[in-house]
Order: structure tokens, then C-alpha cells, then sequence
């Protein structure tokens, strides 16, 4: 993996490319410009690390175009992905708000436009607006919640119903129906915390069951009902 890229000349048109971010949306204009003075242009090639896991989050990441995935290292060494982010949005508000460190390794999935926002900044602006200071409540408790869900099905479902369940989900966020795999069935093993060769196995009974088709990395349900019983651990065969 390489390092961000220490190009900064300015990659978005002006401060209205801040409107797009859900954190900044309710902000009036002369705030808006304020942080975009406050803030600092980076651009990022597919591939680089913007933050590594355990490092100060001195300035927080407000990611204006591209892709970008947490991941993290266990103690056995296996790569664990916890989630992955498209622009626009603001990128490991927790790590910025608490001060402990970043709790995950931020890579580029695509060519990235970010501006980098002092973390001083960023917490007079929890402080003083009070849209804001929900937002981040919201981003919390939404948080919380995903972590209590994945433990449980981590726990609780079968991989072949979790990838079901993943399947579901990009396509209710995406625009298309059909879901994209950016980083391969490997990069999907890591979200899930298995192997490759799992969920090569999983997404093939699906395909042989009639639920899916696929066509390199992406993937297009044929039987939406059927899957979305697959991801609740109903059988269909």
C-alpha cells in the first residue's frame, strides 16, 4: 500500500462541494466557507492508505468524491474489514471525537477528493451547532447498533445467509439492481471475518440455486423473495 499523495493543490470546485456532506448540510454559507479556508486539499490514488489503524486522529477527513474502506489487523494476523464509505461524507468522526487513535486503517477503493478539517474545528463545531451534535448522536447510536447486529449474526447465521444479507443491502444503497464487489470476494471475506474460499462457496450455492447470477464482480439478484429468506436463514431448496 502506498501513502496518501502530498499533492495539494485543490481538487473540488469551492466551499459549496461541503453542502454534499450529511455532517455540513444544515450549515449556513459563511460557516461553510470558513471550514473550507479552515481545511486542507488532499487527493488520494487507489491503493493508499489516508490513516493508518492506532495513529493521533489529529484532523478529521471529509471525503468528497471516491471510495474508501476501513480495515484492521487481528492478533493472528488476518485482515478484518469493518465497512466501507462513498463520498460525500465525513470519514472516522469517532476516532476524531474521542482522541485515542484511529481504530482502523482508512484505504482509497477509488481515486479519492478529501479535505482534511483540524479536529479543533471539527469539535466546536459539536460544541456550537446543535443540527451537528445530532447528527454525530445519530451516527453514534446507528454505530452501536450495526456492531450488536453483526456480532449477532456473526454468531448466530451461516455465511451463505450473511452474504445474502450483504447482496440485499448494496442494492437497496445503490442506484442499480445489482451489487458491486470493488475489492473481490476477498475483500467481501474480510467484512464477514472469514476466508475467500467461504464466500466463493456461499455465493456459488446461491448462484446454483437460481437467486443470483454473476458476471465478474458484480452481481444481479434473479429471485429478490428467495434471497431475502436465504438472508434470514430460511432455507429454499
Amino acid at each position: 500500500m502506498r501513502s496518501v499523495s502530498t499533492d495539494t493543490s485543490d481538487t473540488s470546485p469551492d466551499w459549496h462541494a461541503l453542502r454534499a456532506v450529511p455532517l455540513l448540510a444544515g450549515l449556513p454559507e459563511e460557516r461553510l466557507r470558513l471550514l473550507w479556508n479552515e481545511s486542507l486539499p488532499r487527493r488520494a490514488r487507489t491503493g493508499e492508505v489516508l490513516r493508518a489503524a492506532g495513529t493521533p486522529a489529529t484532523h478529521l477527513l471529509l471525503l468528497l468524491r471516491g471510495r474508501v474502506t476501513a480495515t484492521a489487523s487481528t492478533e493472528a494476523g488476518r485482515r478484518v474489514c469493518h465497512g466501507d464509505w462513498t463520498g460525500p461524507c465525513a470519514l472516522d468522526k469517532v476516532a476524531v471525537i474521542d482522541g485515542a487513535g484511529h481504530t482502523a486503517t482508512l484505504i482509497a477503493d477509488a481515486p479519492c477528493t478529501l479535505r482534511s478539517l483540524r479536529r479543533e474545528s471539527f469539535l466546536a463545531l459539536v460544541d456550537d451547532v446543535p443540527a451537528v451534535r445530532r447528527h454525530v448522536l445519530r451516527i453514534l447510536a446507528d454505530q452501536a447498533r450495526r456492531g450488536q447486529e453483526r456480532w449477532t449474526d456473526a454468531v448466530a447465521l451461516p455465511t451463505e445467509a450473511r452474504v445474502a444479507a450483504w447482496i440485499l443491502e448494496q442494492i437497496a444503497a445503490g442506484p442499480h439492481e445489482r451489487a458491486v464487489l470493488p475489492g473481490g470476494q476477498e475483500q467481501l471475506a474480510d467484512r464477514l471475518g472469514v476466508t475467500r474460499v467461504t464466500v466463493s462457496r456461499a455465493l456459488s450455492r446461491l448462484r446454483r440455486n437460481g437467486l443470483i447470477a454473476m458476471d465478474r464482480r458484480t452481481i444481479r439478484v434473479l429471485a429478490p423473495e428467495l434471497l431475502e429468506l436465504r438472508a434470514r436463514n430460511v432455507t429454499t431448496d
